[in-house]
Formats: structure tokens, sequence, C-alpha cells
């Protein structure tokens, strides 16, 4: 295909995999990026703690979640852009050292500035795997493998929404908040050793460049989806980084029953996942849409009437399940927008992710101090509503190119 030059990513080859999968690598992969996932959200299950314990608001550790988006959102372009030629081994090797080292700085940080630097270091790790991890893996699999080997990298990444706040605010509770982020190192040494005995050499194609990225953001696709991208997920980073302090605040729930809280809303999501792997299929735009439509039903329920906890379980799996619909649909959206572009629409969509979840930690922030902890919850659902629109009103209308082949 020609323009596998302009993309810097071909599809399998000979030379690229062997004759059978590389299976060991491909969960390696995985579990890395569940790794990063689980210890980007972990600080929603911890907020107020940190904030106790290092004399800062709710609002300002909160932040521990936007300067790792932050970062995450410039690296994954850049590292896309300007690792040249250099082999994917080492660097999947150079970013799984940096999360080793980001996480336990995290469990030892003595002030919140200290903090948001080790965030900021996992960002880079972050951003530069999510950016290149389905190029990475189409690589590692022949190419009737591929969709399976995908499923397995989502997988991991579906698993840690589940589990990251949930776990975050139980071990808050039981040991302490640093003690979370020393699990969250564990995951990173055991993820880098397997990374390094699993993954093979993997030298480059032509890399993407400037021309491919100017040539993706042309596509009317393209735009459209990370235009949804931007609103569903900032709203849903507003709420979600501060529904803790919300059922604190207002149903006053214990710490113990706060977890199970965001557990069901992380085992509902993971059901979105199958229900979005199902539906996009036959249609992602509408599917895109319905998740956020799910989003703004389950945020303005708990809002509004979460004041009992049945309503509050309730609204928060109706919210969850929404969520998890929506990444699965919006990528499945994003790949068929461009197919011919791997790793170029792949860093794209993970810097829409990152500057969503950044922009949502800030606005969730600012609400939570000036107007009160139902604001955030509020705003999920008002984004979640225009992400929605965009996708029905532009996207339904919007051709998705035909791959070829």
């Amino acid at each position: 295909m020609s323009s596998n030059s302009i993309s810097g990513s071909p599809p399998p080859a000979r030379g690229d995999v062997e004759a059978r999968a590389n299976w060991p690598a491909v969960f390696t992969l995985s579990f890395g990026l569940f790794g990063l996932v689980t210890t980007e959200l972990l600080p929603i299950g911890l907020i107020t703690p940190m904030a106790s314990e290092l004399g800062v608001s709710d609002g300002a550790a909160g932040q521990a979640v936007t300067a790792t988006a932050i970062i995450a959102a410039v690296a994954g372009p850049l590292l896309v852009l300007g690792s040249g030629h250099l082999d994917r081994q080492r660097l999947v090797r150079i970013l799984g050292i940096l999360f080793f080292v980001a996480t336990s700085m995290s469990a030892l940080a003595p002030s919140l500035p200290v903090l948001l630097a080790a965030r900021a270091l996992l960002g880079v790790a972050l951003g530069g795997t999510w950016a290149m991890a389905i190029a990475l893996t189409t690589r590692l699999v022949p190419g009737g493998k591929v969709p399976l080997a995908l499923s397995i990298i989502f997988t991991g990444v579906s698993v840690a929404n589940v589990i990251a706040a949930p776990i975050g605010a139980y071990l808050s509770d039981v040991l302490s908040w640093r003690a979370a982020f020393l699990m969250a190192a564990a995951v990173a040494f055991i993820a880098l050793a397997g990374q390094v005995l699993t993954i093979p050499r993997l030298p480059t194609a032509t890399p993407p460049s400037i021309a491919s990225f100017r040539m993706t953001l042309s596509r009317p696709a393209v735009l459209t989806g990370l235009t949804t991208v931007f609103f569903v997920l900032c709203g849903n980073t507003a709420g979600i980084s501060f529904v803790r302090p919300f059922l604190e605040a207002g149903p006053q729930l214990d710490v113990k029953t706060i977890s199970i809280v965001l557990l069901t809303f992380g085992v509902a999501g993971f059901f979105g996942n199958l229900i979005g792997g199902a539906l996009s299929s036959r249609s992602p735009a509408l599917t895109a849409a319905g998740g956020a439509l799910v989003i703004a039903a389950g945020t303005t329920v708990l809002a509004s009437q979460g004041s009992t906890t049945p309503i509050i379980f309730v609204a928060i799996a109706i919210w969850g399940l929404g969520f998890g619909t929506f990444p699965v649909a919006i990528s499945s959206w994003n790949a068929q927008a461009a197919p011919d572009q791997a790793e170029t629409a792949g860093a794209l969509l993970s810097t829409a992710f990152q500057v969503a979840i950044a922009s949502g930690a800030v606005l969730g922030g600012l609400l939570l101090e000036g107007l009160g902890a139902v604001a955030p919850i509020y705003s999920a659902g008002l984004a979640a509503v225009t992400g929605a629109s965009v996708m029905l009103l532009v996207g339904r209308s919007t051709a998705l190119p035909r791959p070829t082949c």
C-alpha cells in the first residue's frame, strides 16, 4: 500500500513477524498499558487523603490527573515523530523504565510539586506507549491474528478502568495513598521485566512525518471524532475525578461504600466495553453518540437525585455503562476514518484523550472550588450531550473512507 511510506506503520510482513504470533509479547504490552492506565486514574480514589497529607485543597490534589494527561498529550505525537528509526524494542524499554521511576517518585513525594513532577514523568511513559500500542501490536502477530491481539490490548485498558479508582480508595483506607503508588511501582517493574523478556527487535519503517499528521487532520471524519472525544472525555473526567468529594459531602458515604460505588462504575464500564465492541461494527457513530447520551443520563440522575444509596448505585452503573461504551466506539470510528495512517491517527487520538482528561481535571477542580461538589457531575452530563450532538449531526453525515489493500 503506497500510503505506508507516509504513515510509518506498514501492515505485518514476513520481515516484521514470525510465522507464529508472539502472544507473550502481546500480553506483556497489554499488561504494561494496564499498569499505565491504572496509575493514571489511581488519584481519582486518592484525592481526599492526598490533599490532607500534602496540605492542599481537593481541587489542587486533583491536578495529579491533569499533570499526567497534559504531558501524555504532548508526548505521544512527539515520540512518534522524534523516535525516528529507533528500534521500537528499545523505545518500549525506555518508556517502561520511566513508568517505574514515576510511580516510585509518586509514592515518596514529600510535596505537591514533587508529586506533580512524578505524574508528568508518568505522562511521558503513558503518552508514548498509548500512541504506539496499536501499531506495535500489528507487528507482533500475523495479519489474521491482529483483531484478537488488539482485543487483548484493550482488555488491559478495560480492566484498568474497572479497578483503578476503587482499589485506590480501598488502599488509601486500609494502608495509605502512598502504598497504592508503591503497588503501582511493583506493577511497573513486572511489566518492564516481561517486556524485556518477550518483545523482539522491531526495526522501524519510514517514521511518520509532519506531512502525515497534516494529511490525517485534513480528513473531516478524523476531526469529527477528535471533537467528540474532547467534549465527552473532558466532561466525564471533570465528573469522575471529583465524584468522591461529592459522595462524601452530599450523601456522606464512608470510604468503603465509596470504594464499592467506584467498583460498580468500573464493572459497568467493562460491560460497556463489550457492548461498544459489538455495536461499533454496525455503526461506530451511533454507538459513540449512544454511549455519550448514557453518560449524560447517569450523571444527571446522580447529581439531581443522588441522595440515597440505591439511587447512587443505579446512577453510577448507568454512567459507567456509557463510559465503557464510548471509548471503544470512538476508537473504531478513528480506525475507520484513517485506515492507512495507523501510528499518526493513533497518536492524534491519544492526544485528544489526554487533552480532554487534562482539561476535565482542571474544569472539575474549578467547578468544585467555585460552585460546590455537585457542579462537576452536572458538567459531565452537559459535555456528553454536546459530544453526542457533534457525532449525530456531523458524524453520521461524514463518509468514512473504505479500507484499501
